[in-house]
């Protein structure tokens, strides 16, 4: 393949992206405005920015092209090899020739059983957690299949599900509505993910427009926006609603900026500090906190700071709960902001015509969860978390194999259904 730098890619093919990134990845970390003169910026923002794009090239390391598997003008698929796996490498480009899809997952069939999926989740270390359920029309969650799957674990990103729902929630009980326009403040802008940051203060918006930024891009502007509006109680009180089994573990509830200003000081003893006090004196240190200038994370904390004990919290079956409780809500704007990035996991629309998403990481979490629903209505939910206080699990090799492992979990669920006899049922 020939390596490429910047260039107009108003006129590129899938093929002619493919080919830039494989030569990328040996020359990586890329500049910025090589990054976004190639990706779609809603890709780049999924993705982290170009820092996280960066990172994820770092991780998989220089990439070798094998065989050519598709060579449309949209589409380009291609077998590669990095560090340490042989990968399937898939590249979409939009009318524009930016690349607004890029999937790299193991050159491998996904697990046709479950006890091919243990195998695999062994694979990804020693602290997993994971099911793969049936909600059923009464709101249960029936585990068909799990590992740890009553286990808390670091969350990430996926607690913003039960920011979702209490905005869900306050619209049922005519608190709030999903028209209504939220404007920008400064002290409540966090860093990215996330495009909100760079909205002038003042900029209004309709709530629907901060939970599509919110979960679709994990746009942490918009959450924190919406934990301010609502109130940290509010959220609180949803994780109750929704079923979580422990949520003390989650008090007082964090905002994206005051995670930051814990986690990105220069040194450990802010975070010690907050963590040597008792617990109804938090809150007061959040507010403080958050009180304070973003710090600067362009060097990022590399491995993991504090996991257990400053994050946010659930085990894979509370978050089938989560997903049970939104679909309780039964409203139009929560479907839109799930179904509006499945992060690369295409299911077959026929099989499953409706998938929601949230996934979350940070330095040592990875985690992803999934609602798919069928073409014959039935909800099938699955959970993965990934997690190591000392060391940084390989995000991108988790999630190539994560995404392999749900694909085959939700076509078991699918293929079974009733037939497999729930071995964990859950009310």
């Amino acid at each position: 393949m020939i390596e490429e730098t910047a260039a107009d890619a108003s006129s590129k093919t899938a093929t002619e992206q493919l080919d830039w990134l494989l030569g990328a990845s040996a020359r990586a970390p890329l500049p910025d405005n090589e990054i976004r003169q190639r990706l779609a910026p809603a890709l780049l923002d999924a993705s982290g920015g170009p820092d996280g794009l960066n990172a994820a090239l770092a991780g998989v390391g220089r990439l070798v092209a094998g065989k050519i598997l598709t060579t449309r003008s949209d589409l380009a698929q291609a077998e590669v090899r990095g560090r340490t796996a042989v990968y399937l490498l898939t590249v979409r480009v939009d009318g524009a020739g930016l690349v607004d899809n890029l999937r790299l997952t193991p050159d491998e069939g996904e697990p046709t059983s479950w006890t091919r999926i243990d195998t695999r989740l062994a694979e990804l270390g020693t602290r997993v957690s994971f099911a793969a359920a049936e909600i059923e029309p009464d709101g249960q969650c029936r585990i068909a299949h799990g590992l740890a799957a009553d286990t808390q674990r670091p969350i990430g990103s996926a607690f913003k599900l039960y920011v979702l729902g209490a905005l869900a929630q306050a619209v049922a009980e005519k608190r709030a509505a999903w028209d209504e326009e939220l404007a920008i403040r400064e002290d409540w802008k966090s860093l990215p993910s996330g495009t909100l940051q760079d909205r002038p203060a003042g900029t209004t918006l309709p709530l629907a427009a901060f939970a599509d930024h919110m979960i679709s891009i994990s746009d942490n502007t918009a959450t924190d926006h919406l934990i301010h509006h609502l109130g940290r109680e509010a959220v609180v009180r949803q994780l109750s609603l929704f079923g979580h089994r422990q949520p003390r573990e989650n008090v007082p509830f964090l905002t994206t900026k005051a995670l930051f200003q814990l986690k990105a000081a220069p040194d450990a003893a802010r975070a010690q500090q907050y963590l040597a006090l008792p617990r109804h004196e938090r809150a007061a240190a959040l507010r403080e906190l958050e009180r304070r200038p973003l710090p600067d994370v362009r060097k990022t904390w590399p491995q993991p700071k504090n996991i257990d004990q400053i994050e946010w919290f659930a085990s894979p079956a509370d978050i089938c709960h989560a997903y049970a409780g939104l679909l309780r809500l039964d409203q139009p704007e929560i479907h839109h902001a799930l179904s509006l990035n499945d992060d690369g996991l295409n299911l077959d629309a026929a099989q499953f015509p409706a998938v929601w998403y949230k996934g979350g990481s940070e330095p040592g979490v990875v985690t992803m969860h999934y609602l798919a629903r069928t073409a014959d209505g039935r909800a099938l939910a699955t959970s993965l978390m990934v997690s190591d206080p000392t060391t940084a699990p390989d995000t991108v090799d988790v999630a190539a194999k994560g995404q392999s492992i749900i694909r085959g979990a939700f076509h078991l669920l699918s293929h079974h259904g009733e037939d497999v006899a729930p071995d964990h049922p859950l009310a």
